[in-house]
């Protein structure tokens, strides 16, 4: 994002100059465009996939954290968001989880497909912590795939153990 210039983004586009300016502000006004659609699109998997895992937490984030790995269609721009992950960027993708606050709508949807049974939580407040926790070891995970150069199988072997520890409790009873 940092070598794009809007004359290389125009001429690219294959669009007037007026007309880029017509929908954006700067040439970081597209990416962030492209990454929110990105975004909400995962939302939407990741509330399918509770769905079908009949709202097992765990295992509808290993299934997301495969999908977002293996994804060929935003390979770069993905790579580009997480190899230069900003506060900012980091919070549209938090977002895919939670939201800023256990009583958003984004937070209530997900809240009501998740399965609780199988979840040391109390209430919504601890629900959130949850959420935040999982999407903090998701990023990381994504990052480490790509400033790291993984495979896709190592890379999702390495987040299947992150996983199963958070699932199985990190204390000793």
């Amino acid at each position: 994002m940092h070598e794009a210039s809007i004359s290389n983004i125009v001429s690219s586009a294959q669009i007037p100059r007026g007309s880029f300016y017509q929908y954006f502000e700067d040439k970081d006004d597209p990416y962030h465009f492209l990454l929110s659609g990105f975004i909400m699109k995962i939302n939407h998997v990741f509330i399918s996939l509770l769905k079908k895992h009949e709202g097992d937490l765990f295992e509808s984030m290993i299934d997301l954290f495969k999908i977002i790995i293996e994804e060929e269609d935003n390979f770069y721009l993905l790579r580009n968001a997480f190899l230069n992950m900003t506060s900012k960027l980091e919070d549209k993708f938090s977002r895919i989880f939670s939201d800023r606050h256990e009583t958003s709508e984004n937070f209530k949807e997900l809240g009501s497909v998740i399965n609780r049974n199988n979840l040391n939580i109390n209430d919504e407040k601890d629900l959130y912590y949850v959420m935040q926790i999982i999407s903090a070891v998701t990023i990381r995970n994504v990052v480490e795939r790509f400033a790291k150069d993984l495979t896709n199988e190592s890379a999702l072997s390495n987040y299947q153990i992150e996983i199963q520890m958070l699932k199985n409790g990190l204390a000793r009873e």
